[in-house]
């Protein structure tokens, strides 16, 4: 299926049907629906029997198939921490894989990269014929996680595209990606709904106060419904309610009870309060937390430019080594304490 904001996109990449690009790359914003998108347009390309519009029948074999995850002319490649989503219309966690070892007892942290095992192992599905006559597609998601090996790998593959088969990379950090494999994509940007439409869908799947969660999520309707349904929503309060406080945030505290919470989620929390700060200080009109306009008014006033401009340079190279096996406790409360810093006295 496809959402309603994306419509607009599906109608207009009919258009390509007569010259289809061996290679599409699907970029936008996280949580609009992209890896959505590019299954059900793969799909619609293996479908024998399609509507005019593209759209997949969903009552031939081919259908039939790729609902239940096992069309021979098929591939998804993801990471081993998203396998879940491999599977179209099944978002379940991805199992634990065991690691080597005498027992096989314990087991590993599933990888979040793109490994270069799994783009060789395209090698063999391009090179034989089509199972049933038409096309072959590969779904790649997310592309910025393909691993150095991974990506010169898939760029021998895309230089030299093998015949009847179509390459669909989906990517919310199209930045990360090697110039030269954004080079031989047709490139798709996909846009943020509009808020009144996303608030509406929103409201639909029966989301309390749409509009702040939105707001929250940078205007993109699936992570604000991965908002609205967080169980880490209490923790969200409250790290806001300590930024809230400004030379006040008692760091400490936030290393205490944030310690469990992946970094990247925390730092993510983080940005977009820094972004609003700033955006309170130049234009007076917040983007991620409109409901703590008055906060953020009265943080503003008493940061120091400077000591906030050092700070978010600071946050933003902590970003790089995000998922690194730091100590998160240690982590929040120099982040915070030096957030505290950036307060004139």
């Amino acid at each position: 299926m496809i959402y309603p904001w994306q419509t607009d996109d599906w109608q207009r990449l009919q258009q390509l049907r007569a010259h289809w690009p061996h290679a599409l790359l699907l970029h936008g914003e996280a949580g609009i629906g992209k890896l959505q998108f590019a299954q059900h347009l793969a799909q619609g390309l293996l479908c024998e029997t399609p509507a005019a519009n593209g759209e997949p029948c969903g009552t031939c074999p081919a259908c039939h198939w790729f609902s239940q995850g096992n069309h021979p002319d098929y591939r998804a490649v993801l990471p081993e921490a998203l396998a879940g989503l491999a599977a179209t219309g099944d978002a379940a966690d991805a199992p634990a894989d065991k690691a080597d070892g005498e027992e096989g007892k314990k087991t590993r942290t599933p990888s979040k990269e793109i490994k270069i095992e799994q783009v060789r192992g395209l090698l063999d599905f391009c090179g034989v014929g089509s199972h049933r006559g038409g096309l072959r597609v590969v779904v790649l998601y997310p592309a910025e996680a393909l691993n150095v090996a991974a990506a010169n790998a898939l760029l021998k593959t895309l230089e030299e595209p093998p015949s009847g088969v179509v390459f669909l990379l989906v990517s919310a950090r199209v930045d990360r990606l090697l110039p030269t494999i954004i080079s031989r994509c047709r490139q798709w940007p996909m846009s943020v709904p509009p808020a009144n439409e996303a608030s509406a869908w929103l409201a639909s799947q029966g989301v309390d106060d749409p509009a702040a969660l939105l707001a929250q999520a940078g205007g993109a309707p699936l992570a604000a419904l991965a908002l609205a349904n967080d169980e880490n929503r209490a923790l969200r309060d409250f790290t806001l309610a300590q930024l809230a406080a400004g030379p006040n945030c008692d760091a400490f505290a936030c290393g205490e009870n944030l310690q469990k919470l992946p970094v990247p989620l925390v730092l993510g929390w983080l940005q977009r309060w820094l972004y609003d700060l700033l955006a309170q200080r130049t234009a007076s009109r917040p983007r991620y937390f409109p409901a703590a306009a008055k906060a953020l008014a009265r943080c503003a006033q008493s940061a120091d430019p400077a000591a906030l401009a050092r700070y978010m340079k600071t946050v933003t190279r902590q970003r790089a080594v995000e998922n690194h096996p730091l100590n998160a406790r240690l982590v929040f409360e120099e982040l915070f304490m030096g957030y505290r810093g950036i307060y004139t006295a």
